[in-house]
Formats: structure tokens, sequence, C-alpha cells
């Protein structure tokens, strides 16, 4: 047990890893407004009220759904590129180095090795969220070797006086000049020895077999059971392993964006499992779905107002309808305690696969949006596919299964307690 919380601790904590997962946290806020705007661009009707049909007879039909579509282009459509910067900055920052020259040498590199259409512009195929895999691979290792080149002294130094701006440039400059002669020569080398792309040639071989896996059930459940045995132990499990599975997850839900732009019903998209499935459908309350701990506490502990259980109960749920549950998680605590450690995993195991089996079988539409992680439940699970009661109705399915099985376990708890509280009366 302490090798294993020592090596996921290491994980957690690799800064690799960690400029990773800030990468994808700094331009989350970018994800979620493209995705509400495709959201807004295609909202269903609501008995008589027809959001998209009264915006159509207002600015002509369609004409307005462009200001969606340039948001889109903006966020989602360059996905790539903008993890290509915030990797990079966050690397860079971590090892106190020039941040900005390295997200920009990032950047200009990837655009170097995008593929060029005919007309001999820029793919948007590859600036989006098929070009993760490689925006990721690219922004480590040339922030890396722009650390390298800084520290061999193969820099201009620049007068006292100069302002700093100035003498970060310099130094950059010919760091810079090196890594994209390296990038620009490796372009040359592809396009003309293999006559294909490093784009191309990684979603081929590792990204698209890996999203095909990611949609799948047992991919859900591995990830539903590994991130809560880290959290168990203390450890952030949504952290640990969000710097895996975000590469994984936000193109599938990229490609349900684009279906559902392109007017496909949110029923007929093509994948399952997505991040909004596991935020929305499984981590309701937040990990180990605590909403559900919480209303079992509730239901439990109705005669003594003043149990512990039920006053971190009071404390927590404020938070936990936002999906904040550290209170609970520390506060009864779920970590290290036995107890707990059974329906903290099999709630979310159990949810992940009541959710997919209504998702894939057509009995709720399938996630078509990315919502601020703190979106309470029921709004969210309305939203997320694309407007759909039967979004609500998985969630209150889910929150009520889920609080069946905390009760039992609830109660040996409140027993335990008594016990160990008559014992030490006793002594």
């Amino acid at each position: 047990m302490n090798k294993f919380i020592e090596i996921a601790g290491r994980i957690g904590a690799q800064r690799h890893l960690v400029a990773i997962r800030d990468g994808f946290v700094a331009i989350m806020p970018l994800i979620i407004v493209g995705s509400l705007a495709i959201l807004i661009n295609n909202f269903p009707a609501i008995g008589s009220l027809d959001f998209v049909g009264w915006m159509n007879g207002l600015f002509g039909e369609g004409n307005w759904q462009g200001l969606g579509g340039n948001i889109w282009n903006g966020s989602f459509a360059v996905l790539g590129l903008l993890v290509a910067f915030s990797i990079a900055y966050s690397l860079a920052k971590s090892y106190d180095v020039d941040p900005l020259s390295a997200g920009l040498i990032s950047v200009a590199s990837y655009i170097i090795l995008v593929p060029v259409t005919k007309d001999w512009g820029l793919s948007f195929a590859w600036l989006g969220a098929q070009g993760l895999f490689v925006a990721i691979i690219l922004s480590l290792l040339t922030t890396e070797l722009f650390r390298i080149l800084l520290k061999t002294r193969l820099t201009i130094s620049m007068p006292d006086g100069v302002p700093d701006g100035v003498v970060r440039s310099f130094q950059a400059l010919i760091p810079a000049t090196l890594i994209l002669i390296l990038v620009g020569g490796f372009q040359l080398f592809m396009t003309l020895a293999i006559e294909s792309s490093l784009f191309e040639v990684i979603f081929n071989s590792i990204q698209k077999p890996l999203q095909g896996f990611g949609d799948t059930l047992p991919a859900a459940i591995a990830i539903a059971f590994l991130n809560h045995i880290l959290w168990f132990f203390g450890l952030h499990g949504t952290n640990i392993i969000g710097a895996v599975i975000e590469p994984i997850y936000l193109p599938l839900i990229q490609q349900n964006l684009e279906a559902f732009q392109g007017g496909t019903s949110a029923y007929d998209v093509p994948n399952t499992v997505t991040k909004p499935f596991l935020d929305s459908f499984v981590f309701i309350g937040g990990s180990g779905t605590t909403l559900a701990l919480l209303f079992a506490i509730f239901f439990v502990i109705r005669e003594q107002k003043n149990h512990p259980y039920r006053e971190v109960a009071k404390l927590s749920t404020p938070a936990g309808l936002f999906n904040i549950n550290e209170p609970v998680i520390f506060g009864l605590p779920i970590v290290l305690n036995p107890i707990m450690l059974i329906p903290f995993i099999l709630v979310p195991v159990t949810l992940t696969i009541v959710s997919y089996v209504a998702l894939s079988t057509g009995l709720v539409p399938k996630t078509v949006a990315i919502l601020p992680w703190t979106t309470p439940p029921l709004i969210s699970g309305y939203l997320v596919t694309g407007g759909s009661w039967r979004g609500i109705a998985l969630q209150v399915v889910n929150l009520a299964l889920a609080t069946a099985i905390y009760v039992p376990f609830v109660a040996a708890g409140v027993r335990a307690m008594k016990k160990q509280t008559e014992g030490k009366m006793a002594s």
C-alpha cells in the first residue's frame, strides 16, 4: 500500500504530466465557450419555444449562427494549436525558463509541421483535436530543447539597462533559430522521403487506436476505478489521470459536437464515452458520486441531529451541489476509511455501466456539450445531452441507485462509531 501511494504520488507530481494537465486546464474556458456556442446554435425546441427558429426569424435562416461558428473557429477548431502553446508555457514555467518564448517556439514548430492544403493554406483538420498528440509531444520536446540550448550559453547577451523583454527576446533568438531549422528539416524529410506528415503517422498509429479504445465500456470502467482508488489513498485521482485521458476524450467530444453542429441528432452522434459523460453521469457531486452519499447520510441519520456524519453532510451539501466534494472526502472521512472503500469504488463503476447502456442503446441522447465542472446536477444532464429531459432522468436514476448503495455502508459506519463511543465511555 505504501509503495502504491509513493508511486502514484510521484506520477501525480511528475513535471511533464503536470505541464500537460495545466496546459489543458488553461484552455478549458475556451473549450467550454466553443461547446456552448454550438449547443445554442442547435438548441432543440421546447414545446412552442423554438429559440433557433426565433433567431432565424430575426436574422435570416442560419445567419446568426455564424457567431457560434466564429467562436468554434477560435476555440475547438484550433485546439491543437492552443495546447501546443499552453503546455510549453507551463513546462517552461516549471523550469523557470522564459515561458512566453517557449510557447511561441512550440506554436511555430507546430505550424511548420501542419500539412498544407492545395491552395497552400493550413489544414484545419490538423489544427484541431486531431493534432492533440502531436501538440503534446512537440511542446514537451521543443521546450526541453529550448531549456538545454539556453544552458549551453548559445545566447546573445545584452548590456545592462536594456528592458527585460528585449533581453529575453535576444536570449531566445539563437535557440529558436536552431529549433525551427531542426523542425523544418524534419518536415522536409517527412514530405520527400515518406510522403506523409507527422500528424498522419501519429494519428493513425497512436491517437486513433487509443480513441477507439477510449470509447468503450472497459476503458470507462478502468478510468472510474483508477480515479477512485487514488482518491481513497488521499491522492487527487482526477489530476493524476487527467493528463492521460484529456488527449483521448477531448477529440471524442469534438467529433460529437461537429456531428451535432452538422444537424445530426444527439442520439446518433458517434461517441458514447466522453469527458462530459463521466462528469455529468458518473461523478455527480464530485468523484465517488458523493452527493448520493450525503443523501444517504440524511436518510440514515434522521433523529440524531448533531451526529458527526450529519454535521459533515450539512457542511458539505452546498459545495456538493456544485460538484465540490473535498469537505466530505476529507471530513467524513472517505480517505483511508475501510468502511467507505467498497461503495466509493462500487458506485462510480456501477453508474458507468448503467450510463453506458442508457446512452449506447438510445434510451438517453449522447453528450454533445462541455460544461463548467461546477454545473449542478439536473442542469448539467439537460445541457450535455443537447437539451433533453432524458439526461435529467438518467441523473435522477443514478443518484437514487448510488444512494441505495451507500445507505448500508453509512449505517455500518454509524454502528461502528457508536460502538467506539460506548467503548471509550466504558473505559
